[in-house]
């Protein structure tokens, strides 16, 4: 068990000093320190974090369920998105809103549980947040129906748990395992998210059945997140930052001051430009999460399949469902997929991780565009193309988060991951909802009313998200020519074998011997 569990909660960042003695067997720098660093073995691990294997493969079970968990009530209103507009007499821009503001406040608390999350007990960060996030999701479904800037405001602060969690999580999973062992255990973890977003519109939609009342379904996932913060607090221990990554004979590291960590970020050009490109997969997934089965639904009553949703009626559909089914199947196929074609394109091209997300970009903005132009035709070939893009899409999810903590160092990855959650939510799913709605009514306003107008506004401005896709893929291209460069300095930072000069620092570099050298300023003024 860390130390870390034992001190006072946010009064003191976690005890990353203890660690083992040089040339302890199966550790990094127990061969003598070289350019790479070794990867420890299990026994290694072990003794590095203090943890048994099996410990820390429970962890990652126990993080995935709250992934799975936070996913799940994020698209539980969209699974119920027309029952909403029905109960609370709005349209489209303002359903769009509810996502809006929930993304928009989880992304102005990112940074705040990034700097939170690099210097204080991380287990403690995120039982908190998520018994705040249980208990205001479980206040939202008792709001009246003349109160939606309520219900606005309840979804605005669920966005506390979800910054609590999504900053810090991943940033655990890089201090248990290295190399292809935390390619693996991301990809699982990762796995929840696109199989918690497809729960999500199915508990949504059988449980609004089942009870006869959409707010039911909101009631779900508060008690399943009092579970979550139970097996947090039992399961979880800190493992030691970066420890797995250095020479044993290297000196820890420690952390920075928050301007130091955004200028070192801002000089990454490989972590700055996949965070783009994971901006537009935001910005797709977030416009499909919440308008996918109002699209579909009004593709069916425009093809004459399934009766319109009137006034006062309960809107009937089975497109949440298997819209639903088909998030969770293609998540699952497309973030396995991609880390499997990565992890063996590796071995002989070490630019393969921004390539392949490049490839699945590029690659499902023509099904998506496909899936948008088939729908007045058939609905079949309509969930085809959908399932070709999604599974495309979902390549980038675990890939994403791994360029991250190998070109970031550990004592600053939270704080980058809330950089990237703030930039891809700000430019991405904070306003595509809104946007893709607000377009939709403005295209509107300008045909006779009927329901063929409210489809073909829907459909046309969700084609925006196959132009943002392809800029996406053009990003991680991007991001491919400096991957190696950023990969390596970070690797020897970690080491001990290359120092950041902060802007107090004094020293210049001098050729010396045919070597450069540091010195301090006033030794050469002498």
């Amino acid at each position: 068990m860390s130390g870390s569990d034992t001190a006072p909660f946010l009064s003191q960042a976690d005890d990353t000093d203890d660690g083992p003695a040089p040339g302890t067997p199966g550790l990094p720098g127990s061969m003598g320190k070289s350019e790479d660093p070794e990867v420890p073995d299990r026994e290694g691990l072990q003794r590095i974090t203090g943890l048994s294997s099996g410990r820390s493969a429970l962890i990652v079970a126990v993080l995935c369920y709250i992934n799975l968990l936070n996913y799940m009530d994020r698209f539980t209103v969209a699974g119920v998105l027309p029952d909403i507009e029905q109960f609370f007499d709005i349209g489209d821009s303002s359903s769009g809103l509810i996502q809006t503001v929930f993304i928009s406040s989880y992304m102005v608390l990112a940074p705040v549980f990034g700097y939170l999350g690099d210097r204080y007990n991380r287990k403690y960060l995120m039982c908190g947040g998520i018994a705040f996030w249980s208990l205001v999701t479980l206040g939202s479904s008792f709001i009246p129906r003349e109160r939606f800037w309520l219900l606005l405001l309840t979804r605005g602060l669920v966005g506390v748990g979800e910054a609590s969690y999504s900053t810090i999580a991943p940033t655990l999973i890089a201090d248990l395992f290295v190399a292809d062992q935390r390619s693996r255990m991301l990809s699982v973890f990762y796995f929840a998210i696109p199989v918690g977003s497809g729960l999500g519109y199915i508990a949504g939609s059988k449980v609004k059945d089942a009870a006869g009342d959409w707010h039911w379904a909101l009631r779900v996932t508060p008690g399943l997140g009092v579970v979550a913060v139970v097996l947090l607090f039992l399961v979880v221990r800190e493992p030691p930052r970066g420890a797995v990554e250095r020479h044993s004979d290297s000196p820890p590291l420690n952390p920075t001051s928050w301007w130091a960590d955004l200028r070192a970020l801002a000089r990454n050009p490989s972590f700055i430009l996949s965070s783009l490109g994971f901006t537009a997969v935001a910005f797709v997934t977030g416009s499909l999460a919440l308008w996918a089965p109002a699209f579909l639904l009004r593709s069916r009553v425009v093809l004459g399949e399934t009766p319109p949703c009137l006034p006062g009626d309960s809107c009937s559909s089975s497109d949440s469902l298997i819209f639903g089914l088909i998030t969770c199947l293609t998540g699952v196929l497309g973030v396995g997929l991609g880390v499997e074609i990565s992890r063996r394109l590796r071995r002989s091209n070490p630019r393969a991780d921004p390539l392949v997300c490049a490839a699945g970009l590029l690659g499902s903005s023509p099904f998506l565009f496909l899936s948008l132009a088939c729908a007045r035709g058939s609905i079949v070939a309509t969930y085809i193309f959908i399932f070709i893009g999604e599974t495309l899409l979902s390549m980038n999810w675990a890939i994403v988060a791994d360029i991250l903590l190998y070109v970031v160092i550990p004592t600053r990855r939270s704080t980058a991951e809330a950089f990237q959650i703030v930039l891809s939510h700000l430019l991405g799913d904070a306003g595509s909802p809104y946007l893709i709605g607000l377009i939709s009514d403005r295209l509107r306003q300008g045909w006779p009313p009927s329901f063929l107008s409210e489809f073909r506004a829907l459909q046309f401005s969700l084609m925006l998200c196959a132009f943002m896709g392809a800029l996406g893929g053009a990003a991680f291209l991007g991001a491919a020519i400096f991957i190696e460069g950023d990969r390596r300095r970070a690797q020897l930072h970690v080491q001990g074998l290359l120092r950041e000069a902060g802007p107090a620092d004094d020293r210049i570099v001098v050729p010396q011997r045919g070597r450069s050298t540091r010195v301090p300023v006033s030794s050469v003024l002498i």
